[in-house]
């Protein structure tokens, strides 16, 4: 017979990487499965992975992401401090325009953060740039490197997941070849495509990311953002990247050269002179129409359009959900920033039957769609 686990994730970015780590501390017999070999080969291995927060007027997405921030270093700290460089991270105004919002953004500030100026920021090596803020307890994770020391304690297997199928309590995941696995629950972190259920409610897109790594002996201590983000040199590599072409044909936008905006971008920012490219990474990262992460429960759409037609029209019905299905997914840019956090509250609902989060539940985003329709 097939070995039967309690919950099996579909998809190993960071969002699923974490979900399948925090429940098996919690005692569940987990297995993380995705199309590829190794874990991080989308959105997730192209991200700059930097854990730091969100600066901005205190919206609530912003309350949202320095929670999560705040608990993502936490977790990294404790659980796998070896990929983790608490480097702090520098949040450079793009121009001078940008520079006199700063003053209004501090009000909002809820980590430890200081002031640094301009003066002090040429002294490090960092150009063209106003007074900033330094986030000290801020870093940057080695993003595939980190979801690979994730898989290393989980179990972990290739596998293609062509069709799910629930009956008896139980789902029964097959491939193309016929192969079958079997859990009670399954958790969706498969980035910005999804053929398996009609979650078009969700509004997950993707967004391309690059990221360059390059070998240099400058003596950056700091990590920085502007309009990009440029790490600080740890062991020899300072890494470039941004989330930033929104194009179905990403590689067409860019001619085949990934890197050369950004690349003129943190020329203006340090002296790259001799950087060297090591590696290049390019993925697309998923993200929600709304910016908020999405973690919770799958709504059996065609039941409610079967069900209850006038939901089509305005009526707001009580929702039915896929039996024993979740999603963990749409983090954005912020990935490596929300994981933690979304897999500690995804856990908890599926563990001890806790409630999730209503800012990055599913549902809130489903009446409205289908007022659209």
């Amino acid at each position: 017979m097939s070995q039967v686990y309690d919950t099996i994730v579909i998809g190993a970015g960071i969002a699923g990487c974490c979900a399948a780590f925090v429940l098996q501390r919690k005692g569940q017999k987990v297995l993380l499965v995705d199309r590829s070999s190794m874990a991080a080969s989308g959105g997730s291995g192209a991200a700059g992975a930097f854990v730091s927060p969100k600066i901005g007027k205190g919206s609530p997405l912003q309350k949202l992401t320095n929670e999560a921030f705040h608990f993502s270093q936490a977790f990294y700290l404790e659980y796998f401090p070896d990929y983790f460089h608490q480097t702090g991270v520098i949040r450079i105004p793009k121009d001078a325009e940008d520079a006199g919002k700063f003053s209004l953004y501090e009000a909002f500030n809820e980590s430890h953060y200081r002031w640094v100026s301009k003066e002090a920021l040429e002294a490090l090596g960092i150009h063209n740039a106003q007074d900033s803020f330094l986030f000290e307890e801020a870093g940057v994770c080695d993003a595939p490197e980190l979801c690979n020391a994730i898989v290393a304690q989980i179990s972990f297997q290739q596998f293609d997941v062509n069709q799910l199928i629930y009956e008896n309590a139980h789902w029964t995941i097959l491939n193309a070849q016929g192969a079958t696995l079997s859990t009670k629950n399954i958790i969706l972190s498969t980035g910005y495509q999804n053929t398996l259920f009609d979650m078009r409610y969700m509004g997950v897109r993707g967004t391309w990311g690059s990221r360059g790594d390059y070998e240099s002996e400058l003596d950056l201590k700091v990590s920085m953002h502007k309009s990009i983000s440029v790490s600080a040199n740890v062991n020899g590599i300072i890494k470039i990247g941004a989330t930033h072409v929104k194009a179905k044909e990403p590689c067409i936008v860019c001619n085949g050269k990934p890197l050369q905006v950004l690349e003129e971008k943190a020329a203006e920012m340090v002296d790259t002179s001799d950087f060297k490219l090591k590696e290049t990474f390019c993925g697309m990262r998923s993200g929600s129409k709304d910016y908020f992460p999405l973690a919770g429960k799958v709504i059996d759409v065609p039941y409610m359009f079967e069900s209850c037609p006038a939901v089509l029209r305005g009526a707001k019905p009580p929702l039915k959900h896929v039996k024993n299905l979740y999603i963990c997914n749409g983090l954005g840019g912020r990935g490596f920033v929300f994981a933690p956090l979304m897999a500690e509250w995804l856990a908890e609902m599926i563990v001890e039957g806790k409630e999730i989060d209503p800012r990055v539940n599913p549902d809130r985003l489903f009446l409205k769609w289908c007022r659209k329709l």
